[in-house]
């Protein structure tokens, strides 16, 4: 497993691994730690890069992604599965 390439882009931060690229925004995180307690293999606040993208099956972190209530992750696929999550702001 690679430990994934991090790249800032303004406030967001991309996580690059070999199947999926994860974006984090700290400022749009809510800390419900829905990522941490889904994927801790891949999402451990104590390691530097704190997002490893390559440490679970990139369908299993869709889902974890997903799962974000803030919206502060975000993916995507780089080996032609399912596309970004978008992102939506509510008026």
């Amino acid at each position: 497993m690679s430990n994934g390439t991090e790249k800032r882009t303004e406030e967001k931060k991309s996580y690059e691994g070999r199947s999926i690229t994860v974006t984090f925004e700290a400022g749009r995180c809510l800390h419900a730690a829905e990522c941490v307690r889904g994927l801790p293999e891949v999402f451990d606040t104590g390691r530097r890069p704190w997002i490893r993208p390559d440490g679970a099956d990139a369908e299993r972190l869709v889902g974890v992604v997903r799962r974000c209530p803030s919206g502060a992750l975000q993916f995507e696929r780089v080996d032609g599965g399912e596309t970004r999550r978008e992102i939506t702001e509510e008026t």
